[in-house]
């Protein structure tokens, strides 16, 4: 049987299995509190590799690896190193008080957590914070289905933009159908094939580029390639120093972690408080090792490339297909081969997966439930709200696949630039909202303001500069944003005492 049939097969049989889920689950919906929380009866272990395949998108197969390919260690290194710390504290400091207080207040969604965390009878954070995930999740899930689409033109052959609506309807349908639980348990999967992938690329890539002496050679001959305080310049063949700014910018992605709707969710629906413990140490272990082989096969990629196994690259767009080139040199070897190659391709569809599927429950929860229901103060029931999500995980899918429609957009840049956006907008007002008993609602609402609206003006206004200004716009959006919700917070009325009662009980 051809390789390419035996890869088609494989991803075919996975893809089933995704949508089977879906419709499982579909008979446990009966109200919004599943379809978005999923009753909050998951498991510790499901929680956290859900939470972390949410995460980790297709940045991690496709976006990290294709980084590390060009530019060698520092870059990537310190975004991971920063994105390890950030895991870790998320579930030390937030998990645990955001489930409590979640549960505390009846509240299935951040918006609606935020707005009665501070008594906001007007549904002003609830809009705000709604519209802040629509805004930043619509590029966050684009970025996906053009991996998927990147994916499928460059191993088949198969045109990008039909690759890329496939792909959308699939994830679309399970999670239509699925809600929640369909989404953590699928997410549960994908995390599974995204480690088999992984293990098997970097065996089968070292063996292909003549050994592990070969790659260190390789990765060794090129200036600033594999320091933390240098980086290559693979168009001049030049290395240039990686400063402690610009160290400190990469490793602020870590920051994002306390602002991402679609992590903090899983906080909110594990089953018992008390197993959280369990979610952080799987949760951080899976993410230090799964970042660290994602780097190093970008740099067993570019000795494979050096070796004439696959093409070179020389563009971001195109690094990122490191993995997919991989996957189809393994596939000519024989049919258990081409069988691997299908799982190694299911893990990268997996990566986008998880994340699009997660963002698109979010987004849907912030226009149906936030926006139609709380604020837009319509009574709606229970099953006619759980068609109107559904509707509209049907219209972000369309509007994602527009915006997705150029194969030459770089995925991990479409993800800092949204991932940075929650960070900003979101992570100030979590951290207070759980940490600050003097937090009140113009606080909260100005630093949300502030913090998404920077993430704007620094990466297009003040970023070209470049020198000190070329940092990455998370880190001074994200201080300025806490800054003005601590100066707000100060300078208006106290909260009531019925919010820091609640406040003192959590």
């Amino acid at each position: 049987m051809n390789a390419t049939v035996i890869m088609i097969v494989t991803i075919a049989v996975y893809l089933f299995v995704m949508i089977l889920t879906g419709i499982w689950f579909s008979k446990e919906n009966n109200d919004s509190g599943d379809f978005y929380l999923g009753g909050r009866r998951l498991g510790p272990l499901v929680t956290a590799m859900s939470a972390e395949a949410s995460d980790m998108s297709s940045w991690l197969l496709m976006g990290l690896p294709g980084v590390a390919y060009l530019s060698g260690v520092a870059d990537p290194g310190w975004t991971a190193i920063g994105l390890a710390v950030g895991t870790y504290l998320n579930w030390l400091f937030v998990a645990r008080r955001l489930r409590r207080y979640t549960t505390r207040l009846s509240t299935i969604t951040i918006p609606d957590y935020f707005s009665k965390r501070y008594g906001d009878k007007k549904g002003i954070l609830t809009c705000v914070s709604a519209i802040v995930i629509v805004v930043f999740f619509i590029p966050y899930t684009a970025s996906g289905f053009a991996a998927c689409g990147k994916l499928f033109s460059t191993l088949f052959g198969a045109d990008y933009f039909l690759s890329m609506i496939i792909s959308a309807v699939i994830i679309a349908l399970y999670c239509t159908l699925g809600g929640f639980r369909a989404v953590c348990t699928t997410d549960f999967i994908q995390s599974i094939c995204m480690s088999i992938s992984l293990i098997i690329v970097v065996f089968f890539g070292i063996s292909s580029a003549g050994g592990w002496d070969a790659v260190v050679s390789n990765a060794s001959a090129l200036p600033g390639y594999i320091s933390l305080v240098s980086t290559y310049d693979a168009a001049s063949g030049t290395s240039s120093p990686y400063g402690f700014l610009t160290i400190l910018s990469t490793a602020a992605w870590g920051l994002g972690y306390f602002g991402m709707p679609h992590i903090l969710v899983r906080f909110m629906a594990i089953e018992d408080e008390n197993k959280l413990n369990i979610s952080r140490r799987v949760a951080s272990i899976w993410v230090v090792i799964s970042m660290g082989v994602a780097i190093l096969i970008g740099i067993i990629g570019l000795a494979m490339s050096k070796a004439g196994t696959i093409p070179v690259f020389t563009s971001s767009g195109d690094s990122e297909k490191v993995i997919i080139s991989i996957a189809g040199v393994m596939s000519q070897h024989s049919v258990l081969f081409a069988i691997i190659a299908g799982v190694i391709l299911s893990g990268v569809l997996a990566a986008t997966m998880s994340t699009a599927d997660s963002q698109l429950l979010a987004s849907a929860s912030a226009i149906s439930q936030n926006l139609i229901r709380d604020f837009g103060k319509k009574e709606i029931d229970e099953r006619k709200a759980v068609r109107i999500a559904q509707t509209t995980v049907v219209i972000i899918s369309a509007i994602s696949v527009i915006l997705a429609r150029n194969p030459d957009s770089s995925v991990f840049q479409i993800v800092s630039f949204a991932w940075a956006g929650f960070g900003a907008a979101f992570g100030p007002v979590m951290l207070l909202s759980l940490f600050w008993r003097r937090s009140n609602r113009e606080g909260a609402l100005a630093g949300m303001i502030t913090g998404g609206a920077m993430v704007f003006i620094w990466k297009f206004l003040i970023k070209p500069v470049g020198g000190v200004f070329g940092i990455y716009e998370l880190l001074p959006a994200f201080l300025l944003g806490l800054l003005v919700n601590v100066i707000v917070s100060k300078a208006t009325k106290a909260p009531d005492k019925d919010i820091t009662d609640i406040y003192d009980t959590v």
